[in-house]
């Protein structure tokens, strides 16, 4: 009896003793893990375009570019806070930013966008994605493409790689990214940040693909996979 007690006494402190060794361990791996998420550290803002009064862009059967930009940035925000990142929106409902007593549309519009670029400040962003949708009068134009700052040769940096994910993924344009020095978001904001147009509205086919939830989540996941080549080539040695 002596010695059964003894051995389960032995056993019981060997137990022990594993867990004491390996709960910092684990506790440490567990640690690990989460840090080596791959946007770990980094602050984005997603800026849906338009919103409230400003619709945007619009297709010949009314639908607005606001409401597919809403969308594709609420799925860009889901796969970029899976990969770690800390995620602002610039806003997340069908509204802009502008004083609710300012009638004027110009006015509004005026100060929502100055509004945006004081949030990407004030949030000290390691970058911004800015989505929004294009519309012309000829139906034959289609294809999503990506613009920067060419002052801003990080923006540059991002709207390439961007680009560079969507031509791979969606296999459906050649365009590439672009310079464009006339968007006052772009030409004002400190930070690196793309202006994605992800799709022509005056393009039927495209239209009604941008329209559908499966094409919207391969769009954000596109872009999102653009990010991490940036993210990922900035830190390499």
């Amino acid at each position: 009896m002596g010695n059964l007690f003894k051995v389960i006494s032995w056993f019981i402190g060997f137990c022990l003793l594993v867990f004491l060794i390996r709960y910092p361990i684990d506790k440490s791996e567990g640690s690990w893990n989460t840090w080596s998420l791959p946007l770990a550290g980094k602050t984005v803002v997603i800026d849906p375009g338009h919103g409230g009064a400003d619709g945007g862009a619009v297709g010949s059967d009314d639908t607005l570019e606001k409401d597919i930009a809403l969308s594709v940035s609420q799925q860009l925000q889901n796969y970029l806070q899976q990969g770690g990142a800390l995620v602002y929106m610039t806003r997340e409902a069908d509204e802009d930013l502008a004083d609710d007593d300012i009638s004027s549309l110009s006015k509004r519009k005026s100060q929502d966008i100055r509004r945006r670029i004081e949030m990407i400040e004030q949030k000290e962003a390691d970058f911004f994605i800015s989505i929004h949708l294009n519309a012309i009068p000829s139906t034959r134009w289609h294809g999503a493409q990506s613009f920067y700052n060419p002052a801003s040769p990080e923006s540059e940096r991002l709207a390439k790689m961007v680009q560079s994910e969507i031509i791979r993924n969606l296999e459906n344009t050649k365009r590439t990214a672009l310079p464009i020095r006339n968007v006052y978001l772009m030409k004002h904001t400190g930070a690196p940040g793309a202006l994605v147009e992800i799709g022509f509205l005056s393009n039927v086919h495209e239209r009604e693909l941008l329209k559908t939830t499966e094409y919207q989540q391969k769009m954000a996941a596109s872009i999102y996979e653009g990010v991490l080549r940036y993210v990922s080539e900035e830190d390499s040695p």
